[in-house]
């Protein structure tokens, strides 16, 4: 799979997802740290990326419907460290439901991953 790291993940989620032959990409290397939502996700789809990311508005499927881009998954953790992080993530790897992500919303907290499935016309 291919996924856009954003600005407030740790750099040890791309060493672990390059680990599980993931392809990679961080929005601050490629300039786009303290962009607008909007345009990272625009980037994200253009390129076929999942977005992953702490940041909570991403989770508004008002403001990008399911279905309308690659796929995002917000991570709802109470403790945004590596440390806390590192268990989550490897759960959403190896539930193999990484399909279900595909132009949908995975919301991702300590103990599950909540989906949002895209409508299979709307798919980008």
């Amino acid at each position: 799979m291919k996924f856009k790291l954003d600005e407030n993940l740790p750099a040890d989620l791309a060493v672990v997802l390059h680990k599980e032959g993931h392809d990679v990409s961080n929005v601050t290397q490629e300039g786009l740290g303290g962009e607008d939502d909007s345009i990272v996700l625009k980037a994200a789809t253009k390129e076929g990326r999942i977005v992953l990311t702490f940041d909570l508005d991403f989770a508004d499927i008002r403001k990008y419907p399911p279905g309308t881009h690659s796929g995002i998954a917000v991570f709802r953790l109470h403790d945004q460290r590596w440390q806390t992080l590192e268990g989550p993530v490897r759960r959403l790897l190896a539930e193999g439901d990484l399909d279900r992500l595909r132009g949908g919303l995975a919301i991702v907290d300590e103990s599950r991953v909540r989906f949002r499935r895209f409508s299979r016309k709307n798919r980008p």
